[in-house]
This record gives C-alpha cells, sequence and structure tokens, in this order.
C-alpha cells in the first residue's frame, strides 16, 4: 500500500516521542471571546512570551537555515543539480564568537542545548538542508534520536529543491518530499500539520514557494476557530511593511519584476502577477487572529522582531552559523500577581 503524500486531519501519536498531531477540531467550546494578552521579551536568541492563555510553561528551541551539504555515492547522479549549494556554506563563522564553524557542528551543539536546557520541542523551521541529499537528510533523523526530544519539521525552500531540475515548484516539492524528507513529518501532512504541547498548538504550514493553498488557508482558518493558543510556524517570513522581498508570504511587491534570484537558483521566474488570492488572504487572516501569540520563521538569515497588528514576528540566525532561538511561553506574570 503506497503512502499517502498530503493526509487529511490526521490524529496520530509520534512513537516514542509523546507529541501527538491534531485534527481540525471547530467546536465552539474552546472559542475565547476575546483575544489574548501578550508581551514578548527579547534578549539575543532568548525569547519569553507571556499571555494569560498560557497555563504551563513551554519550552522550545527554534532551528532554521542549518544548510547541510553532506552527501555521498547516492547524489553523484545529481550533482549538476547541486554543486552551487553543496560548496555556499562548507565552512561559517559564527554568529556571536566569529571562530570557524561548520552547519554540521552547528546543528549538534543546538541539539545539545535544547537537552540541557530540557525543550519540550524541537523546531526545525525549514532549510535544514542544502539539497534533499539522503545522507544529510539520513543524519538529521539520526541525531534527532539519539536526542529524544519531540520535534516538528517544516519545508524551507533549498530542502526539496535541486538547481536546474525541470518542473514546477509545486511538482518538484511534491517529488522530493515523497522521494526524501517524508519520514521527518512523523507520518503528519507535510504541507500543514497540528501540534499540541501542554496546551499550545504549533501550526507547522509549508510556505516554502512564496505561496499558500487553499487546503492550507481553510486549515488555518480552522485552527483560529478551536478559540486555543496559537503559534504559527513558517520558513518564509510574513510580509511586513518596510521589510524587503524576502519577506516574501503575502508581500505586495512579491513578482517577476522583484524576483533577482532566480538564474542564481535555476528555478521558474516568479508570477509576473505576484501572489494569489489565496495567499494575500492568508496573510489577512494570520494577523488578525485573536489566538495567535505568535510567527516563528526563518530564510534570511538574520535576526529581527516585526509586530504587525500587534502580532510579533520572530526570525531567527541561521543555524549554519550557529543561531538558533530558546523561546520561552510562560503564564502572564501580571495576572499571576493580581490573583
Amino acid at each position: 500500500m503506497k503512502r499517502r503524500l498530503f493526509l487529511k486531519e490526521s490524529t496520530t501519536l509520534v512513537t516514542g516521542l509523546g507529541l501527538s498531531s491534531v485534527s481540525c477540531n471547530t467546536s465552539s467550546e474552546n472559542n475565547f471571546e476575546n483575544s489574548f494578552d501578550v508581551s514578548v521579551t527579547v534578549n539575543q536568541e532568548r525569547v519569553s512570551i507571556f499571555s494569560n492563555a498560557i497555563k504551563s510553561p513551554v519550552k522550545i528551541v527554534h532551528i532554521a537555515d542549518t544548510h547541510l551539504f553532506m552527501d555521498d555515492k547516492r547524489g553523484e547522479k545529481y550533482k549538476e543539480f547541486s554543486d552551487r549549494m553543496a560548496g555556499a556554506y562548507n565552512q561559517t563563522s559564527h554568529f556571536k564568537t566569529r571562530k570557524k564553524t561548520s552547519p554540521r557542528e552547528s546543528f549538534e551543539k543546538t541539539l545539545m542545548y535544547a537537552k540541557e536546557e530540557e525543550a519540550d520541542l524541537i523546531a526545525l523551521v525549514g532549510d535544514i538542508f542544502s539539497f534533499p541529499s539522503e545522507l544529510a537528510i539520513e543524519w538529521v533523523i539520526s541525531k534527532l534520536k539519539e536526542i529524544n526530544i519531540p520535534y516538528v519539521y517544516v519545508s524551507g525552500n533549498h530542502d526539496w529543491h535541486y538547481e536546474g531540475m525541470e518542473g514546477s515548484l509545486d511538482f518538484l516539492r511534491k517529488t522530493w518530499i515523497n522521494k526524501r524528507l517524508l519520514p521527518l513529518y512523523q507520518n503528519n501532512d507535510p504541507l500543514m500539520a497540528a501540534y499540541d504541547i501542554k496546551g499550545i498548538r504549533f501550526l507547522a504550514l509549508d510556505n516554502s514557494t512564496y505561496e499558500i493553498n487553499k487546503d492550507q488557508l481553510d486549515f488555518f482558518s480552522n485552527q483560529v476557530e478551536t478559540g486555543l493558543p496559537l503559534v504559527l510556524l513558517v520558513h518564509i517570513p510574513m510580509y511586513a511593511p518596510g521589510k524587503s522581498i524576502s519577506y516574501g508570504c503575502g508581500n505586495p511587491n512579491w513578482s517577476a519584476k522583484t524576483d533577482r534570484n532566480y538564474n542564481l537558483e535555476r528555478r521558474p521566474r516568479w508570477p509576473n502577477e505576484g501572489h494569489t488570492k489565496t495567499t494575500f488572504e492568508f496573510h489577512k487572516k494570520v494577523f488578525e487572529a485573536p489566538n495567535l501569540l505568535g510567527i516563528f520563521t526563518g530564510h534570511i538569515h538574520k535576526n529581527t522582531i516585526e509586530i504587525v497588528k500587534g502580532k510579533p514576528q520572530i526570525v531567527s540566525d541561521d543555524n549554519a552559523s550557529g543561531g538558533f532561538l530558546n523561546i520561552s511561553f510562560l503564564p502572564n506574570e501580571i495576572n499571576q500577581k493580581e490573583s
């Protein structure tokens, strides 16, 4: 029996990790009449989110843009498609110390940090790989098994991209998710999945083509209707006023005219007409969601924070250079003192 790529509303238990994937439950029993009170403090890589919606502390270690380039003989027939990215991050400088490091060393050290911090969850938010190398994917899975911490994976635009390979972005993403990346999703839908951790629902949505499809929009809308506290994990940052085209999900300037890297990355050029109506509607729903605690993302390799309509979006430094985020979700201190 063939494994289906895009599972619908699965309810499964990740064996050995205790991390459950939850279906879309639109019952009004969980709805909150008012939006949550949310306070955010940032101290370098440490992020603290306080809210009256949080009942128990939750700690996650957020990793994006490791760009592992490991490969072996199995990848030789794809070298014409992987050569550029295979040489892009062979050696890096640590984002703090500026000492020489590498993607592999940075990833291992971040996993050990997550273990020492007793993280509840590791969020792998795209471009963990520079291309879909079998060796690199197997190595990451083995390291995650060793660390034995629940994890969530959402793809980035490089994870499934062999540069110069023919096909649309949607076709290539589906192809290499099926052929290589599928085990990282732990039997959950690669394009959209929800995970409950101590009362917070983490939504992993794949926007690695810069676009959102109708199923993903419906999925997000249904999750908002639950009234549960939500955290959105996407690779490409949501558009924020004044930001560059790299904030490419829902960006009104995203189009063929602003696509400067399609020749370099040897991929189809962005469409002349820009984003679909669905992607713009998703952007609107995200920043109007009353129960969204925050958005965490990567892609631009630089730590930033934006507040759009009161919703914080935080981007991490690239893990290839040792970057990560240590995110704590905590009960509202003011409410605790007053009670």
